[in-house]
């Protein structure tokens, strides 16, 4: 089976528009709350990744019913606890940890016995952020010293809590307010700042929630069993996918783009925000609101000029996902560029901290890394000639995707394995880099 590919030339420059996928956090978070809700949903530009597939599937196994056509997505509500399944079914959440994690916060209530499983890198991963909180309100977990596959037996009566959430996780928070949903009272929540998507979509369907914002923490207060009203959703583009070719503009000569539609909520677009102040030429046009996100097209061109950044760590939750492009982007600045606190990056698919400095490293780049930080000397004439293979990383889609855009960036010959990586999270990603021009070869 062809799974794997190599790229042998630079991208040429290239003055191109382009649309994205829909925002992967979105698209998971509407089919959750679209399946409790009561009647029919239906969302548009629905990312259709192994991610999403997974999440449907599982929510058809809890008794949800589920049209996935080729532009729209509908989903019958069953309302608040109102899933049906057999006792000790099992649900796969491949190696989607955002649903993993968010589907525990609907199952507190759950009567029957249910086993969570996934994928040999989501099996690595720790879920006892969210069973240690979502424990309190009642429900029963066993795994495996945290990781799944694990055992959920949820209670009749989950009770209200409080808790004080402070890894900056947003699945954790998002999980403790999808099972405040179920009981009766106030669930309070001191969460570190993460992602707020969730928080947007209860004030959009008028859920009874209430967010004090502070200068490093937020204070939530969820009141539950009210019903969840029906959402209609185009779901905007993800700005996650779009990084990719923001940075692959900004290292390409002559270049320029625009990506339509882009989510740019600002818990999310740290990597705009870290790639500017290091010179990279990027704006927002048609900037507006829908249904409580912020959502633009973005700008992109070319950047002969990068500097080197000592990068505060109060942007790394809202860039978190993007931090392999960022290094690419340090390897070519001027200066020595540092990054600290990015412990969380060891959580995701593969430790991806240990992967960017090795993937500096075969790149010729100097870069000095500990268990949570990473020291990247910046070579603005960086100019690769030589071989480099990538495999055994877990499969993680974003190593994929960030080395093939170091590959049409920087040159060199490189063999990529695991293609099929990019169905988790960006199923079309070479189709793109195809129509800008990008060559490579499938083996």
């Amino acid at each position: 089976m062809i799974n794997s590919i190599i790229i042998k030339k630079k991208l040429k420059n290239f003055n191109k528009i382009i649309n994205i996928e829909g925002d992967k956090s979105l698209s998971i978070r509407w089919a959750l709350l679209a399946s409790q809700a009561k009647g029919k949903s239906r969302s548009l530009n629905l990312l259709k990744s192994d991610d999403i597939l997974n999440t449907l599937n599982c929510l058809k196994k809890l008794g949800v019913k589920i049209k996935l056509l080729k532009n729209t997505c509908e989903i019958n509500g069953v309302g608040l606890n109102g899933f049906k399944y057999k006792n000790n079914i099992t649900l796969d959440a491949g190696n989607s940890g955002t649903f993993g994690r968010l589907i525990m916060g609907f199952l507190v209530h759950s009567k029957k016995k249910i086993k969570l499983i996934g994928d040999n890198s989501l099996s690595k991963r720790d879920f006892s952020r969210v069973t240690k909180p979502l424990s309190k309100f009642g429900a029963k977990f066993i795994s495996n010293s945290g990781k799944i596959p694990i055992i959920v037996q949820g209670t009749n009566n989950p009770k209200p809590i409080k808790y004080i959430e402070n890894i900056g996780s947003a699945q954790c928070k998002s999980a403790i307010m999808l099972a405040a949903l179920n009981t009766q009272g106030k669930t309070y929540i001191k969460a570190k700042k993460s992602r707020n998507h969730s928080e947007l979509l209860f004030k959009y369907l008028k859920l009874p929630i209430k967010v004090i914002k502070k200068k490093n923490y937020d204070l939530i207060e969820i009141k539950g069993k009210k019903e969840i009203n029906k959402l209609d959703y185009k779901i905007p583009s993800d700005i996650s996918s779009s990084a990719f070719f923001i940075v692959l503009t900004t290292l390409s000569e002559g270049s320029r783009l625009k990506i339509k539609d882009v989510n740019i909520n600002p818990s999310r677009v740290g990597v705009v925000k870290i790639l500017k102040m290091m010179g990279a030429k990027i704006s927002y046009q048609r900037i507006r609101e829908y249904k409580g996100e912020k959502i633009a097209d973005i700008s992109i061109e070319s950047s002969r000029s990068l500097k080197s950044i000592k990068c505060s760590s109060k942007l790394n939750s809202t860039a978190i996902d993007e931090f392999l492009l960022i290094f690419l982007v340090a390897a070519k600045a001027k200066g020595i560029s540092y990054f600290k606190n990015l412990s969380e990056l060891n959580q995701k698919e593969s430790p991806r901290l240990a992967w960017g400095a090795k993937i500096l490293s075969k790149m010729g780049i100097k870069n000095i890394v500990s268990k949570d930080s990473i020291k990247i000397y910046g070579n603005p004439n960086l100019i690769i000639d030589k071989k480099i293979i990538i495999k055994n990383y877990l499969k993680d889609h974003r190593v994929f995707m960030a080395c093939s855009i170091a590959a049409l960036s920087f040159g060199g010959k490189w063999c990529i394995h695991d293609r099929d990586s990019i169905n988790t999270s960006f199923p079309s990603f070479l189709k793109k880099i195809s129509f800008l021009g990008g060559k490579f070869h499938n083996f």
